[in-house]
């Protein structure tokens, strides 16, 4: 597959003209006849390509705000946050209803479409066409996860929309238990078509690895959440099993998984590519300080650590995560800075945080946020690993170990996990992805995956038993577009 990722790495400029063609769209109705297309080797290519474009078009903000962002990670910033506590302080209602589900359509749509007409198409390699397939069913897979943990119902288009018809068109919203099967279903088939465990070039694209740890993931989620229980547990545990047998590992250094310079490294196995004069900026871009906002009066480490300003500080770390790390955590310092001012008597006065994990790279004087968003990587199997296994009474203390021995250092001694009841061990783990995982997109799902949203995030502490707050609201525009759309009960 390395000469079907050059291929897709080469479109990337095209981005630009699909988004705005695609704006125009009010459903995602094919405009290609079967007749003009889908016929070589190359229109599958590129029906590839542009379902990974339509899906960046979604990871570049909108994937934190419906994973992230109504956690307690997440405070005011500086600037304006125009709406976006409205997250965090958990108050969305259908006329602010954070993203709605259209665009993720579009993406489903392009996977459709390859599942469709691509079997037909004669390849010179069976294997390349097997994992276009692969990638399509694993794509419908991993944005109907996304939509069914949002939303709960949600239409289930398995065919793309090819025509303005009732039944194409407009839908009514399909049971979680039904998606939840079809996301399984589709899971397997991708699983089937990968022929091998090798990663490819960048590993920006779905491979049989990030696949399993997708897996892993969405059975934790219905083991906890929809009463799937030992078997959905280890159905979950073996499926992050079969990830180690791929080339993965932790890298030695935190910072290094980050870096823009240091993309598709081995702790990656799938992440959604962002490239100077390819794409815009993404998410993070709202999480620094600008340039003139850095103050003349805080430390010269604190200005070497946020080196050349950019974005807007919208929103940032709040004090509930700042608190969470201790000094020794070698992930502190790579996560966020907080700066502090110093009068003439040297007394500090807290000013601001700023995110540094995904600080991007300076250039002739600008900071750019490009670096790739990252759905899953070793240390995150690792730890669902050791979920899956305190669910099923097994000790997970070999997992945990192995991400605190590269969080800690030197100092890992005195961090060294010993495992405890399942309830304390299920803490342990919770608060270990706060730590390894903050503003990667995964805090909320988290919360809601435990069970522990109402007794985390601040803004719900006094709101127990208001279950409706887990998932968002359909926003009016989306059922103003759909008569058969209903609204979740509680908004």
């Amino acid at each position: 597959m390395k000469i079907l990722h050059r291929f897709i790495i080469g479109l990337w400029p095209l981005l630009a003209v699909v988004a705005c063609t695609q704006d125009l769209e009010l459903s995602p109705v094919s405009s290609m006849t079967v007749n003009s297309f889908w016929k070589t080797e190359d229109d599958a290519k590129g029906g590839l390509y542009g379902m990974y474009g339509r899906f960046r078009d979604q990871a570049a903000n909108n994937l934190y705000f419906w994973g992230g962002a109504r956690s307690e990670e997440l405070s005011y910033g500086l600037q304006a946050s125009e709406g976006r506590e409205r997250y965090f302080e958990n108050t969305l209602d259908v006329n602010y209803a954070g993203p709605n589900w259209l665009r993720l359509y579009t993406v489903i749509h392009d996977a459709n479409l390859i599942l469709k007409y691509v079997p037909a198409i004669n390849f010179v390699n069976e294997e390349d066409k097997n994992e276009i397939l692969a990638q399509a069913y694993a794509m419908r897979a991993y944005v109907y996860f996304i939509m069914s943990r949002t939303w709960g119902d949600v239409p289930l288009s398995l065919e793309p929309t090819e025509g303005y018809g009732g039944e194409s068109t407009f839908r009514a919203r399909t049971s979680v238990e039904e998606v939840f099967a079809q996301i399984k279903s589709d899971i397997d088939q991708a699983l089937t078509l990968f022929p091998g465990n090798a990663f490819p070039s960048g590993r920006s694209i779905w491979s049989k690895p990030a696949v399993n740890a997708l897996k892993g993931e969405v059975y934790l989620w219905t083991a906890k959440r929809m009463n799937g229980g030992s078997a959905d547990l280890t159905a979950a545990l073996n499926a992050l099993k079969e990830v180690q047998n791929a080339d993965v590992a932790l890298l030695e250094d935190f910072d290094r998984v980050f870096r823009y310079d240091n993309k598709g490294n081995q702790e990656v196995l799938m992440a959604v590519h962002f490239e100077d004069l390819e794409s815009g900026s993404n998410y993070n871009n709202s999480m620094y300080i600008r340039g003139d906002q850095i103050p003349v009066n805080t430390t010269e480490e604190v200005k070497a650590m946020l080196g050349t300003g950019g974005g807007l500080n919208r929103w940032a770390p709040s004090e509930e995560l700042r608190n969470q790390f201790v000094e020794e955590d070698q992930r502190k310092d790579v996560t966020f800075v907080e700066v502090y001012t110093y009068d003439e008597g040297n007394n500090a006065s807290y000013y601001a945080s700023a995110v540094l994990k995904f600080r991007g790279f300076e250039d002739a004087g600008a900071r750019k946020f490009m670096d790739d968003v990252i759905l899953y990587r070793y240390a995150d199997v690792l730890l669902m690993m050791a979920e899956a296994k305190n669910g099923l009474n097994q000790d997970p203390s070999a997992e945990i170990n192995e991400v605190r021995q590269r969080a800690y250092g030197d100092d890992f001694d005195a961090h060294v996990f010993t495992g405890g009841t399942q309830a304390e061990n299920d803490v342990a783990i919770l608060k270990e992805r706060l730590l390894e995982f903050a503003f990667e997109g995964k805090r909320w799902w988290d919360l809601v995956r435990f069970g522990k949203a109402f007794e985390r995030v601040p803004s719900l502490q006094n709101r127990s038993g208001q279950e409706h707050l887990l998932l968002f609201p359909i926003s009016e525009s989306t059922m103003s577009l759909n008569s058969k759309i209903t609204q979740n009960p509680g908004y």
